[in-house]
């Protein structure tokens, strides 16, 4: 159990936490959610005892372990697989010492304690973890050192996940996921066995993944039962309640406050109107709940096109000469709104700097409109803004001839106030970034917006503004996302990328994600089917091979401590009445050794029996 009790904690004079309570229970699933900067990641950072707390207590069981993603990305020349198991420490360690070991004793311990934390099933659940977040059986044996900085963050995010720590922290998971990977974790998270805190403004996560919501407002701690939107009409209801609550008292201390300034100097009224002096001065103020700061983008409307404004007929495209999609035979209307699904690699990034004009064709024919502007926004392009400039001065020089005051309403009109528009990029956050990439994409009112993962770094009401911006904005628009809430409200057309095409998918986007968490499921324990299959692809021979070349291993290490053990109890002196005690542990370990080789002997089988079927 978490208990959080009284905690205060201030940033540079700022509060974050003035008498902060709450306490999560073991084995809880709880999404944590509040405003940007009012102290989420600050509040882990508390948990974990990386700040100190100026009062209060945090307080977890004795010797619970607490993980999150590290933010030094694994990038060396370890494969992703054994970074991964490297991530659990007490796994590692043992399998370390269980090579070095020669005390009969120590061995025989290493392998019971092997054996409880189901080490020697190790290799396959971090494969299955890292299968879940988009790698495939070839690159789980890369090195780090291939994948770029988001790639190696799932890595990073697999490795906690495979560690199962007591308490979980994870803060914006799915950033770097697409809507695959966010799927498979909102399920894998459902199931984790231990307690979970999530800071994330994915509706869709917050929904399925956690049952309960920490409520961060006002310096305050609140948990609510329940998923996000039960947490968001709950709270709507009771701030109504207070809202209402509020004026009738307001109401109530103007009438009284009339009487007292009406009679307070007539000698006749002079004690009615001391009387409502002190009623007044005991009425406990009920403060009306702050109004939210209503988010908003306001995307320039294009002028209308003749239909199709793109087409493409028998297109392919790739790099260096290799196709990455072909076959494209598709058309855009201005009145699309168009939802690319796929899993990573697939080519849906492809895709749209295909439909953007940043790649050109390799075949086939791509047809646009002539007076066709196209807006682009990917994660890359937040990154490429200038930091030492303010938002004000990148708008400057795409529209030199406007003057302040238009530029400033351009700002606000994405909810750059006065003050972040001369604030330097570099001391923006990261929503605030996002807004300003999605000012410069669409500033020219173009006919068709491509959006590649958009809502990174966007709070739930800046999500909620993008998608009523998106349904009422007159152009096209193409969206990549990993966040399925903004695509079910906004897309009307779903397009499948995968094995090189691209075409319509017929189905809704909750059947993609059943068709998804339903191929990620174990197979159904079954009769196998009589019929032949399909031969298994040469890379996964060589990795049951590798799985039985470990198992063969496993079965001789054990062999070699059993017979260490047994040569032990075959020592007459071990009998001597003196040592009974020191018997009943030599017996004791050698049972726990026979135990453990009937398990690696049943997997050891199990490995072959796989091997001799997918050879045969």
């Amino acid at each position: 159990m978490l208990r959080i009790e009284d905690i205060t904690y201030s940033v540079e004079g700022r509060p974050l936490f003035e008498g902060a309570s709450a306490t999560i229970p073991t084995g809880h699933k709880v999404g944590l959610v509040g405003r940007n900067g009012t102290g989420k990641t600050t509040l882990f950072r508390l948990i974990r005892g990386e700040l100190a707390l100026e009062g209060g207590s945090i307080t977890l069981p004795a010797r619970a372990r607490i993980g999150g993603v590290a933010q030094e990305v694994p990038s060396s020349s370890t494969s992703l697989l054994d970074t991964v198991l490297a991530a659990d420490t007490e796994r590692a360690g043992l399998i370390a010492e269980a090579a070095t070991a020669t005390d009969p004793a120590r061995i025989a311990e290493i392998q019971t304690r092997l054996a409880d934390i189901d080490a020697w099933s190790a290799e396959g659940r971090a494969s299955a973890i890292l299968r879940g977040l988009g790698f495939d059986a070839q690159a789980q044996h890369r090195p780090c050192s291939d994948f770029s900085g988001g790639w190696r963050m799932r890595v990073a995010l697999a490795g906690v996940l495979f560690a199962q720590p007591d308490l979980l922290l994870l803060d914006e998971p799915t950033n770097y996921l697409d809507l695959e990977g966010a799927l498979w974790l909102e399920s894998y998270l459902a199931r984790y066995p231990n307690t979970v805190i999530i800071i994330s403004h994915d509706r869709g996560l917050l929904n399925r993944a956690v049952g309960s919501i920490l409520h961060l407002e006002n310096r305050k701690l609140t948990l609510w039962a329940g998923g996000y939107d039960s947490f968001a009409r709950l709270r709507a209801e009771r701030l109504a309640v207070q809202a209402a609550e509020a004026k009738k008292q307001e109401a109530r201390r103007a009438h009284l406050q009339a009487f007292v300034d009406r009679f307070k100097a007539k000698a006749t009224k002079a004690a009615q109107a001391q009387s409502r002096v002190k009623m007044l001065e005991k009425m406990t103020p009920i403060t009306p709940p702050e109004e939210a700061k209503r988010q908003v983008f306001t995307f320039p409307a294009p002028e209308e096109l003749s239909p199709p404004i793109v087409s493409m007929e028998g297109v392919a495209v790739g790099y260096d000469g290799k196709p990455v999609l072909k076959g494209l035979s598709l058309r855009i209307d201005q009145d699309d709104r168009i939802a690319l699904l796929g899993r990573n690699g697939e080519g849906k990034s492809t895709l749209s700097k295909l439909l953007a004009g940043k790649l050109g064709p390799m075949a086939g024919q791509v047809t646009r409109s002539g007076k066709l502007r196209i807006g682009y926004f990917a994660q890359h392009q937040v990154d490429e803004l200038h930091l030492d400039e303010t938002p004000l001065q990148h708008i400057q020089r795409l529209r030199p001839a406007e003057g302040q005051a238009q530029l400033r309403a351009r700002l606000a009109g994405f909810g750059l106030m006065a003050e972040q528009a001369e604030t330097v990029v570099g001391r923006l956050s990261g929503g605030q970034k996002a807004r300003l990439s999605l000012l410069l994409a669409t500033i020219d009112a173009p006919h068709l917006l491509i959006l590649d993962e958009p809502t990174n770094h966007l709070d739930i009401e800046s999500r909620e503004a993008l998608v009523v911006a998106l349904t009422e904005y007159s152009g096209a628009v193409v969206l990549v996302s990993h966040d399925m809430h903004l695509l079910g409200l906004v897309a009307d057309r779903l397009w499948l990328v995968k094995g090189g095409k691209v075409a319509p998918y017929g189905k809704d986007l909750e059947a993609y994600r059943a068709e998804l968490l339903e191929r990620e499921a174990p197979p159904p324990k079954a009769e196998k089917p009589k019929e032949s299959r399909a031969r298994p692809s040469r890379e996964a021979i060589l990795a049951l091979r590798a799985e039985v070349r470990k198992c063969e291993d496993r079965v001789a290490k054990l062999e070699a401590m059993r017979a260490k053990v047994a040569d032990t109890l075959a020592d007459p002196a071990l009998y001597d009445e003196a040592r009974l005690h020191e018997l009943e542990g030599w017996n004791r370990k050698f049972a726990e050794i026979e135990e453990a080789m009937t398990r690696a002997e049943a997997l050891w089988l199990d490995a072959q029996e796989r091997l001799d079927a997918a050879e045969a």
